[in-house]
């Protein structure tokens, strides 16, 4: 389902990575849904020797109003910094970046929920008025990413139980570490709606 494409040194403020681009499909291109049944583009940014176990590692879904835009209606982009500043700190780990905007429904309907929302909805209820599930994402292609980087375990950045049942299921044994970055106006019903109907740690 994936290839690994090409890679190459990636300085960043928390010091120098290897950014890894692997492709789903049969071309090069861009998707959504993170599947894998699709031409798309994922990433892993990898620092140090992370063949083995105990890896600590973040496999952390797209954002482009968050991570571009700066939105402050969600912690995204403040999640992948703490991320990569703890990789970055310990010398030793990997980012897995999946292309699977608005918990797999894409951009565009991302957006869509969030009119929904500005109009009452909270974030769980908006995607299932657009007629998705809570949520769409799927984690096997972390896996495959994860095991072709040589990773035999990991110690998951999440507050999501989701998102490490997801890796187990397909093979990944998974020690769950903490990973609340706090909250702001904006975003705090949205963090609130995260831990009352998914489950989400704080």
């Amino acid at each position: 389902m994936i290839t690994r494409f090409s890679e190459a040194k990636l300085p960043t403020p928390h010091g120098e990575f290897r950014v890894v681009v692997y492709r789903t499909g049969e071309v090069a291109g861009l998707g959504g849904t993170a599947l894998g049944t699709g031409p798309e583009e994922h990433v892993a940014m990898v620092m140090g020797d992370v063949t083995g176990g105990g890896v600590l590692a973040r496999v952390h879904s797209s954002c482009f109003t968050g991570e571009v835009l700066g939105s402050l209606r969600c912690d995204c982009r403040a999640q992948l910094d703490a991320a990569l500043a703890r990789i970055g700190a310990e010398g030793r780990g990997v980012v897995v970046y999946l292309v699977q905007e608005g918990r797999g429904i894409g951009l565009g309907n991302k957006v869509a929920a969030y009119h929904l929302q500005d109009n009452g909805a909270d974030t769980v209820d908006a995607n299932v008025q657009l007629g998705f599930d809570v949520d769409m994402r799927s984690y096997d292609l972390a896996a495959g990413i994860l095991r072709d980087l040589g990773v035999s375990s990991v110690r998951l950045m999440t507050n999501n139980p989701q998102k490490i049942a997801g890796l187990e299921a397909v093979g990944m044994p998974v020690t769950p570490q903490s990973h609340w970055v706090g909250e702001s106006a904006h975003s705090e019903s949205y963090l609130a709606t995260k831990k009352s109907k998914l489950g989400h740690l704080g």
